[in-house]
């Protein structure tokens, strides 16, 4: 029977906790900017309520063990680094359709481009934690 590791275990909770704090402020940051201004920058603010939801189902599938929450974890870092990549590009391409940054805007610039490395780190500890035969 292949033994898999939880992901919520060791190196893990550090993730998970990353993972939350993006989730909270991403969170936040959306809400404010859609029910504040959300005619100035329509696409971005809602790239950020989405991404919000990402790092939100990224911190509970984390959190969480079972083969399902393994398959909605890899799916939510892999959207994430997609989102990164493609926003990222999209944005520094026409910054004019990007009046107010997103989360992903500039791969994560204004975050440090902790969203670019973090969906990497994710992913790798899914695979570091995958079931190995023994």
């Amino acid at each position: 029977m292949p033994e898999r590791r939880a992901t919520r275990s060791g190196p893990g909770r550090v993730l998970v906790a990353v993972y939350g704090i993006f989730a909270l402020s991403a969170t936040a940051r959306a809400t404010v900017q859609i029910l504040t201004k959300f005619s100035v920058a329509p696409l971005a603010f809602s790239l950020s309520a989405l991404a919000a939801v990402i790092y939100i189902l990224a911190t509970v599938s984390l959190a969480l063990d079972g083969k399902i929450w393994r398959r909605i974890a890899f799916s939510s870092c892999a959207t994430e680094f997609v989102g990164v990549l493609a926003i990222g590009t999209y944005s520094l391409l026409d910054p004019a359709a990007f009046p107010e940054a997103t989360v992903w805007s500039d791969y994560g610039q204004g975050y440090g481009y902790v969203p670019a490395v973090l969906p990497l780190i994710g992913l790798g500890w899914l695979f570091y934690t995958r079931a190995r035969r023994v």
